[in-house]
């Protein structure tokens, strides 16, 4: 696994075990439900992940259950270090947080990120599919395009103005909220950055 991937891997494993210990399945199959964009996660990658952040200290493991004849699970839980450690991430914005692979992943820890970084990462994410929409919309005003590639490409860029759009109502929100509340450094939901649980809602998407 490259190290850019291994490092978004890291920040989404930290983040959900903050919110409460997990044992890998379970891990597994929340980072695979909450987390589409970054594609499905696969034992592979996330047990030696696992492995390593125990071996830094990052998080401790212990067997439970087991009873009954069944076997037991290893549950893993953050550490102090392993806080510190996604303080340190989630206070990262830079330019690999707004690609399709990281930002997702960001996003869903919105709730324990300062605003400052929210609104860094939403602009850079905005800059980033505009770029790909000027792009698309070049492509699309020449003639000699066969059509159905014409057709897909207007798919995409009606994807990305969504998108866009989306942000745009983002930032917008993120912005009137620092304004009236730069002291709580309140999220979009009106509440401070948590530090137990998961990120508040976000509203609905376009």
């Amino acid at each position: 696994m490259g190290g850019r991937r291994a490092r978004v891997l890291e920040l989404a494993v930290l983040g959900h075990l903050a919110g409460a210990p997990m044992h890998g399945y379970e891990l597994r199959k929340r980072l695979n439900s909450e987390l589409g964009a970054f594609h499905a996660f696969s034992y592979g990658s996330l047990y030696p992940c696992l492995k390593e952040m125990v071996r830094e200290g990052l998080v401790v493991s212990s067997h439970c259950g087991g009873a009954g004849g069944r076997r037991s699970r290893i549950v893993y839980r953050l550490t102090d270090s392993g806080r510190d450690r996604l303080g340190d991430l989630l206070a990262e914005s830079t330019p690999a947080a707004t690609d399709d692979e990281c930002f997702g992943v960001h996003f869903t820890l919105f709730g324990r990120t300062r605003t400052e970084v929210r609104l860094r990462i939403l602009d850079g994410r905005r800059a980033r599919l505009q770029e790909r929409l000027a792009d698309l919309r070049e492509l699309l005003a020449d003639p000699r395009q066969d059509p159905y590639t014409v057709e897909l490409h207007r798919h995409r860029a009606e994807a990305l103005e969504s998108e866009v759009g989306w942000l745009d109502d983002l930032i917008r929100r993120e912005r009137r909220c620092a304004e009236h509340a730069p002291a709580a450094d309140a999220t979009i939901s009106g509440n401070a950055p948590l530090r137990e649980g998961g990120p508040p809602p976000t509203g609905s998407r376009h």
